[in-house]
């Protein structure tokens, strides 16, 4: 019996253990460690003289933009318009992620083919950084202040997020 209670014991933990890993995110936590994602990229980016390395990571530039773009224009800005009742901060941020997708469209799936690329890429990442300030400084602090759920939020972002990534592949 004292077998038993040892493999029981041990199997325990075991179980509590993936629970504490699959923690909820709340929606800015999400939307932050995304912005995090893609900073990393635009700057392996700048450092590399590679064409072959350019092109793979943009193309991981890509797919995070398009899809960070994607759950925030479907479930966080309007989530957050309705409960701050905002004219402003929203379709702002709407109109920068159109210039964005306009360099995504230049750039996604073409080979890297000198300075007009490498221009591309750079201002889009002026773009991201610029519209990344906005979103922490402005937007993310008038959310927390609104009733919103982020942890639900953060979950139904998640989601979508996971299944938009599975779908480009």
């Amino acid at each position: 019996m004292a077998t038993a209670k040892k493999t029981a014991a041990k199997k325990a933990p075991a179980k509590k253990s993936p629970a504490r890993k699959a923690a909820p995110q709340d929606a800015i936590a999400l939307l932050r460690a995304d912005h995090k994602v893609v900073s990393d990229l635009f700057e392996q980016f700048e450092k590399t003289r590679s064409d072959t390395r350019k092109a793979a990571i943009v193309a991981k530039i890509c797919k995070e933009l398009t899809v960070h773009t994607e759950i925030e224009e479907e479930i966080f800005y309007p989530a957050v318009k309705a409960a701050l009742k905002d004219h402003e901060l929203i379709p702002e941020a709407n109109v920068e992620h159109a210039s964005v997708k306009d360099l995504i469209a230049q750039v996604e799936g073409k080979t890297p083919d000198g300075e007009m690329y490498d221009a591309r890429v750079k201002v889009m990442g002026e773009f991201v950084k610029h519209h990344v300030k906005e979103e922490h400084t402005e937007m993310f602090p008038k959310a927390k202040k609104t009733k919103i759920d982020m942890v639900a939020l953060g979950q139904q972002m998640a989601a979508r997020k996971q299944e938009l990534m599975s779908a480009r592949g």
